[in-house]
């Protein structure tokens, strides 16, 4: 696992990379469909503006961070509202408040003392570190929207080994969210990158296996392609995870919304 500076790090990059898409582009592509049902590039950009704010909340004030948590249990769509609210703004105030929080945020993660306690979230609370991650790896989702609809090649995988780690890390997870009984032994993971190094998880001989290549595992667990569209290869109880994974928190739904 990397350490909290690189995942920050890594956040960072992938935030610059989709700002670098979306900054200059008209208003056509500004309002150009993307792959989630309802949503343009504009929402696309609000909702990862507006919940690096969430997530700085919950950082620096939890019940207030919890009043909203509240409130999203009586406002299913509390994530299209905002996300389309905060698109509402001017494209130029939108960029300039997610460039801000963005940087907040990092600022806040990485001076977050060690004996601050895990940080809540809509899902279970996590360490500064793995909301780092968390927040990596949907800006990493939401951006592969962005690209999948402008027609643009990913120009980073800064970070992708620990979106992946996640995406392991969150098996049981899924499978509660889905209402299934997670298997109780541990899967073996084998992910290769794009020069060829190997990382793995589990134990070699377990029964159930996934192998393939790293950006493919991470684009099923962020639920941007199924295992149907990917050269992923599944053996035994892992051919149900494939159709169930997923690396963020609520509800499967809106590929990969935070809640």
């Amino acid at each position: 696992m990397s350490e909290l500076r690189d995942v920050t790090a890594a956040f960072l990059t992938q935030c610059d990379a989709l700002d670098d898409a979306v900054a200059a582009r008209d208003d056509t592509d500004w309002r150009r469909a993307t792959p989630a049902a309802g949503w343009d590039v504009a929402d696309q950009v609000a909702h990862l503006a507006w919940t690096d704010e969430v997530a700085l909340l919950a950082c620096a004030d939890p019940t207030r961070f919890q009043e909203l948590v509240a409130q999203a249990m009586t406002t299913p769509d509390i994530v299209d509202l905002e996300a389309h609210r905060w698109a509402s703004r001017p494209r130029a105030e939108l960029l300039a408040t997610w460039r801000e929080g963005r940087r907040r945020l990092v600022e806040a993660l990485e001076s977050r003392p060690g004996d601050a306690g895990r940080i809540p979230w809509f899902g279970p609370p996590m360490s500064a570190r793995s909301m780092a991650t968390a927040r990596l790896m949907e800006t990493w989702a939401h951006a592969q929207d962005v690209y999948d609809a402008l027609g643009l090649a990913r120009p980073t995988n800064e970070g992708l080994g620990d979106i992946a780690h996640l995406g392991v890390r969150t098996r049981d997870f899924a499978y509660g969210i889905n209402d299934v009984p997670p298997p109780t032994e541990e899967f073996r993971i084998e992910l290769a990158d794009g020069e060829g190094a190997l990382s793995t998880w589990g134990p070699p001989d377990a029964a159930g296996r996934v192998e393939g290549d790293l950006e493919e595992f991470v684009l099923l667990v962020t639920q941007r392609r199924s295992a149907d569209d990917l050269n992923l290869r599944f053996e035994g109880e892992a051919r149900t995870w494939a159709t169930i994974a997923q690396a963020f928190a609520g509800r499967p739904g809106r590929r990969g919304a935070s809640s």
